[in-house]
């Protein structure tokens, strides 16, 4: 039986070794050969992986001093490999040139290392016999991997103290510490016992935040937005709340807390904030093109701390339809102003004016809309938005000329578990929005309501593959259509519905030719990703769009649908976007569209 030592669990076990070597530059390492007995080729992989030999050879290492640094750090890294996989009883031989590594003299070195040839047995696996934490909370769940009978792997062992120190940290002990470890190899039938002791230490309440670095933001606008929970029990979760609230505004490139050594007296824990802010001024632009509906173009201009308590000011606009086949040009223009931690450190209120000409297939349009609202974050993914707004708009379709002027009351909630807001491989995406209107002109009143939901899954090695589809479903309530502005009703057809299907063109007949936007609105999508390389994919899509003309779906309607092919090419603002694609289904298109953009088409 022996006691093994291990270095602190905070740290990876290792076997450090510090040389002073004098000689002189030699040729390269020519061979390195790595035997591993007993026939586990997943073992040998990763000792191989691991190696710190075959990295110099792999790099064209060439001074004999830096070949024998990692000969002689080798036994320590193959080492910790084979304690990793449960292996306490091997034995590593390493030779330069013939001539054992640990036996050469560091003052006389070889003018020239040419072959080094590393063999391991690593014997026989261990078990665990005894495998004990204590105390820990109720209700912790260590690893699977770490009780009697089990491989006993050291990254298990680790695995198992992490898993203590953060169960005691999260019931309110932040100060909670390994005192004592206790870990025997019985050679004799290869079981290891590991017995881990924790010192939780007194329950602790935060004291006080106390900011360490300068901001252009004020003292008593960072505190309101951080929401920092002075006298409540201790939680790394509230800590990290703390930090994302600070993050989510923009204000800041850097935000950072540390927690005070010691507990005070009355077992309050003081948290240091550093930040170091953003700048303050930001603008982006935006461009896309497609075969039938033109050039759209778009840019921004935003402020991150327009007052002095992370107040975002945004202005943006944009043009789309420009040389467009189908429709005319149009214009859009708005601002919106965001203040953080209005109602609470949750909670921002925001204002915003925006003003629209569009000349769309089957109306024209000069709009403009104002309000004001309130943005709740309820998780680190889901969020809520409510306003109050006013909607005017002058309008002329097949109807004649028209104007609304209505009162607004959107509601939204957004779910958003993507991996990544670029480019996903994993997660799901769901936005859904109402919005009821009261006419204050003599029209009707009623209420728009519409969702997109998204999924996106990974399949093969390192998601090569990705599958993501896309539903869309809207419908709008009033009791006389003409009491709907046109841009609250749906159309099908374009990039963002129906590929390879005109923008816009799939609606509900009126009159001789006239066309207008149905009351409900249905489309599906799916695309079948495929990474080539490290930043270029393909991709084969296929859309459907269902347009009615009644509320939820009734009444008379019609499909179309287009398939087609695309190719992207990844940058870090996102995938370049090329898709072609042609109608499969319908009477509203054919011919092959062409859509080129950034960003995936969802």
């Amino acid at each position: 039986m022996r006691t093994l030592t291990f270095a602190p669990l905070w740290r990876r076990i290792c076997l450090p070794v510090a040389l002073t070597i004098l000689g002189q530059s030699a040729l390269a390492l020519d061979t390195v050969q790595i035997t591993v007995l007993g026939g586990d080729s997943d073992l040998e992989r990763t000792l191989k992986a691991a190696s710190l030999v075959q990295t110099a050879k792999d790099d064209g290492e060439a001074d004999p001093r830096d070949v024998m640094a990692a000969a002689l750090a080798e036994y320590g890294r193959l080492t910790e490999v084979l304690y990793a996989n449960g292996y306490y009883g091997g034995v590593i031989r390493i030779r330069v040139d013939g001539r054992e590594a640990g036996r050469i003299p560091v003052f006389n070195l070889p003018a020239q290392i040419s072959a080094i040839e590393i063999t391991v047995d690593p014997g026989a696996p261990f078990t665990f016999g005894t495998a004990r934490v204590a105390p820990v909370p109720p209700g912790t769940k260590l690893p699977d991997g770490f009780r009697s009978g089990e491989r006993a792997e050291s990254t298990q062992i680790q695995a198992a103290a992490d898993a203590a120190h953060l169960a005691w940290r999260q019931a309110g002990h932040p100060k909670a510490d390994l005192t004592r470890q206790s870990l025997t190899a019985d050679h004799r039938d290869h079981t290891l016992s590991a017995d881990l002791q924790f010192s939780p230490g007194p329950k602790a309440r935060f004291g006080r935040m106390t900011q360490t670095t300068d901001s252009a933001v004020r003292a008593e606008r960072i505190a309101r937005i951080a929401g920092f929970p002075t006298g409540q029990t201790y939680s790394p979760e509230a800590l990290d709340k703390v930090v994302n609230r600070l993050r989510r505004t923009g204000a800041f490139s850097s935000v950072s807390v540390t927690e005070a050594e010691r507990l005070n007296s009355d077992d309050t824990l003081d948290v240091g904030l550093a930040l170091a802010d953003e700048k303050p001024r930001r603008f982006g632009f935006g461009a896309e093109l497609s075969s039938l509906e033109g050039i759209g173009l778009s840019a921004y201009w935003m402020h991150r701390n327009l007052f002095g308590g992370a107040e975002r000011f945004r202005v943006e606009g944009e043009i789309t339809g420009i040389a467009g086949q189908n429709s005319g040009t149009d214009y859009r223009l708005g601002a919106r102003l965001e203040q953080p931690a209005t109602f609470g450190p949750d909670t921002t209120a925001f204002g915003y004016v925006n003003a629209a000409y569009e000349d769309e297939p089957a109306y024209i349009s000069r709009s403009i809309d104002l309000g004001a609202g309130m943005t709740r974050i309820f998780s680190d993914t889901l969020s809520g938005e409510i306003a109050v707004g006013l909607h005017y708009s002058d309008i002329t379709d097949v109807f004649g000329d028209r104007d609304f002027f209505q009162l607004t009351l959107p509601i939204g909630l957004t779910w958003d578990r993507r991996n990544d807001l670029l480019d996903a491989t994993s997660g799901t995406f769901l936005r859904a929005e109402v919005a009821p209107f009261l006419s204050l002109n003599g029209g009707g009143s009623g209420a728009r309501a519409f969702a997109d939901a998204r999924a996106y899954r990974g399949l093969g090695a390192g998601d090569r593959f990705v599958l993501a589809g896309r539903v869309q479903a809207g419908t709008v309530y009033s009791d006389d259509v003409q009491d709907i502005p046109p841009e609250y009703l749906f159309f099908s057809g374009g990039g963002n519905s129906v590929r390879g299907q005109p923008y816009q063109s799939l609606g509900i007949p009126e009159g001789m030719s006239g066309l207008r936007g149905g009351r409900s609105y249905l489309a599906l999508s799916t695309e079948l990703r495929a990474s080539i390389t490290d930043t270029i994919g393909v991709v084969a899509f296929a859309d459907a769009g269902h347009v009615s003309d009644d509320s939820l779906f009734g009444g008379d309607g019609d499909w179309h649908a287009g398939a087609g092919l695309g190719l992207r090419y990844k940058t870090p603002i996102g995938p370049l976007r090329l898709d072609v694609a042609g109608p499969i289904s319908g009477d509203t298109g054919d011919g092959v569209q062409v859509y080129l953009g950034i960003g995936q088409a969802f």
